[in-house]
């Protein structure tokens, strides 16, 4: 049977179907009203998917930020040396000048600037705690102190080695405290083995007392045996 019937734009939905349950049977009218229904959803669907691929053609996914190691932050005298990092605050309280801290405990010392911020740290090696040759204890004095003169790449000692009294490299040394000096050496080993002087490597000595270090700066010795001592300076 064909159904011929006009909709006008003034007929709802109910009076259609009202009108449609007259013509047809109950199950003709339940096929009807489920295929307008998967219409419907169809349509919906449809509508949704748009939507969506719309709203995804306009999203940008943010790039993952990219992550630079600044080395020369890390290891500004470009030694690949950086024992003591992990071991010396990063900021201590301004003096005013620049301070170097040596840790005899921990073989290592800490460069700060004016303002207390750390520069670098890197390994040293101290006074060890007697000298055969001397007869006599080796440690460098602890305390604080300051730089009251420096040489060049051609420093020496004028007493070790006794033999010959003197003629040791010292490179670019920086006396603080009597005949005691910061100076580069090639012998650093892990524990305290100088007659009283900190030894530092030659590089590190060198850009110390070339950009750094200059005459009047702080030298701090922090005391034997005392572990974990850099954390209260």
């Amino acid at each position: 049977m064909r159904l011929y019937f006009t909709a006008t734009k003034n007929c709802n939905l109910t009076h259609f179907i009202r009108i449609i349950a007259d013509k047809l049977s109950c199950k003709k009218l339940l096929l009807i009203l489920c295929n307008m229904l998967v219409c419907l959803f169809l349509s919906a669907c449809a509508q949704s998917n748009s939507t969506s691929a719309a709203a995804n053609s306009t999203h940008v996914i943010p790039s993952t930020p990219e992550i630079t190691l600044d080395v020369k932050t890390l290891d500004p005298d470009n030694d690949s040396d950086f024992k003591g990092h992990l071991y010396f605050p990063k900021t201590k309280q301004a003096t005013g000048h620049k301070v170097f801290i040596f840790d005899p405990n921990f073989n290592a010392w800490a460069l700060y600037d004016e303002n207390g911020t750390r520069l670098n740290t890197g390994k040293a090696s101290g006074g060890k705690a007697y000298c055969p040759d001397i007869s006599a204890p080796c440690r460098t004095t602890s305390g604080t102190f300051k730089i009251y003169s420096k040489g060049g790449a051609d420093c020496i000692s004028h007493t070790f080695p006794l033999e010959t009294k003197g003629g040791a490299p010292m490179p670019y040394c920086m006396f603080f405290n009597g005949g005691l000096a910061v100076h580069g050496s090639s012998d650093i080993p892990n524990y305290n083995a100088s007659h009283g002087c900190i030894r530092i490597t030659p590089p590190v000595a060198k850009w110390l007392s070339e950009e750094h270090l200059d005459i009047g700066d702080t030298v701090i010795v922090l005391p034997y045996n005392k572990p974990g001592s850099a954390e209260k300076i």
